[in-house]
C-alpha cells in the first residue's frame, strides 16, 4: 500500500475542481509544479513575450487615462501622484521535493532575531497610483479595509475600477511582475501569513501579476478565510499555467474591472 504524505493544510487543494474555475483548461503534468523553471520553455517563453507586447501596448494606448488619473489626483488631494512600496516576488530558489523551498532568500538585515531577518522571495518595488492619504500609515502597516477612511475620494474610484494598478505595467516590462500571476503581498505581512499558513510561500514560485486567477474569482478581501481562498487558487493557478490560461483570466479581469467587483 502506497502511503501519501500529508500536506501541511487539506484546505489548499490545487485540482481545478471548484465550480468557480471549471473554465480553466486543466494541464496534465508528470509530476506538480512549484516552482517557474518547471512550467516549459515554451510556456515561459511566450509568457514573456506576452507580458512584454501587452504592457507596451497599454501603456501607449492607456496614455491619455494616465494623465488624466495624475491630474485628478493632483488635483483632489495634496501629495504624490505615484505610490512606491516594497512587495516581494518571484523566489528565485526552486522548490524542494517537499513543497517547500530550500531557503528563504535574504531581504534586509536588521539588528532583530534571525528569523526576522529573512523575507521569503526577491524585493522590489511596486507602482501604484496613490489612493490614500500620505498619511494613511502613521500608526504603521495595515491591510486595506472594506470602506477604508483613509482613502481619498478619487482613490475610491480608482480602486474600484483597477485604475490605481495602471502604474504596474512599467513594472511588468522591466520583468518584476508579469500580466498573470498572484498578487504580490508586502514583507511585513509574508512572515505573518506564513505563520498561520504554512503553504502561503509555495505562491512566490511564480512571478506576481497585475490580475490573477485568486484575484479574479476571489477578489481583494484580506481575512485570513480570504488568504486561504486566494492561495489555493494561486497554486491551482500554477499547476495549470499556460498562456490559453492567462488570456481566460486576462478576458475575466475585463468583467471585473467594469463591475468593481471584489475592490476594497
Amino acid at each position: 500500500m502506497q502511503i501519501c504524505e500529508p500536506i501541511a493544510d487539506r484546505s489548499l487543494e490545487v485540482r481545478p475542481t471548484h465550480p468557480e474555475v471549471q473554465w480553466l483548461r486543466r494541464i496534465d503534468t508528470d509530476r506538480p509544479r512549484r516552482h517557474l523553471d518547471e512550467i516549459s520553455t515554451t510556456t515561459r517563453f511566450f509568457k514573456r513575450a506576452i507580458d512584454i507586447v501587452l504592457a507596451s501596448s497599454m501603456l501607449v494606448v492607456l496614455s491619455p487615462v494616465l494623465l488624466l488619473v495624475a491630474v485628478l489626483i493632483r488635483l483632489t488631494s495634496p501629495g504624490p501622484v505615484l505610490f512606491r512600496q516594497v512587495r516581494v516576488g518571484l523566489n528565485s530558489r526552486r522548490a524542494s521535493r517537499r513543497g517547500a523551498t530550500t531557503g528563504p532568500v535574504p531581504y534586509e538585515r536588521r539588528r532583530t532575531d534571525r528569523r526576522q531577518q529573512f523575507g521569503y522571495g526577491r524585493p522590489f518595488t511596486m507602482y501604484k497610483f496613490r489612493t490614500m492619504r500620505t498619511d494613511a500609515e502613521r500608526n504603521g502597516a495595515q491591510f486595506a479595509t472594506k470602506g477604508d477612511p483613509r482613502v481619498t475620494r478619487i482613490g475610491r474610484f480608482l480602486r474600484r475600477t483597477r485604475l490605481d494598478e495602471l502604474p504596474q505595467l512599467w513594472n511588468i516590462l522591466r520583468g518584476d511582475m508579469s500580466m498573470v500571476g498572484p498578487r504580490p503581498e508586502r514583507p511585513e505581512f509574508v512572515g505573518k501569513l506564513t505563520a498561520d499558513i504554512p503553504d502561503y510561500p509555495q505562491r512566490l514560485g511564480l512571478k506576481p501579476g497585475l490580475t490573477g486567477l485568486a484575484q479574479v474569482v476571489n477578489g481583494y478581501d484580506n481575512d485570513l478565510d480570504g488568504f486561504r481562498r486566494k492561495i489555493r487558487y494561486d497554486l491551482i493557478y500554477m499547476e495549470n499555467c499556460s498562456p490559453g490560461n492567462d488570456a481566460r483570466i486576462l478576458l475575466r479581469t475585463f468583467g471585473v474591472v467594469i463591475s468593481g467587483k471584489g475592490a476594497v
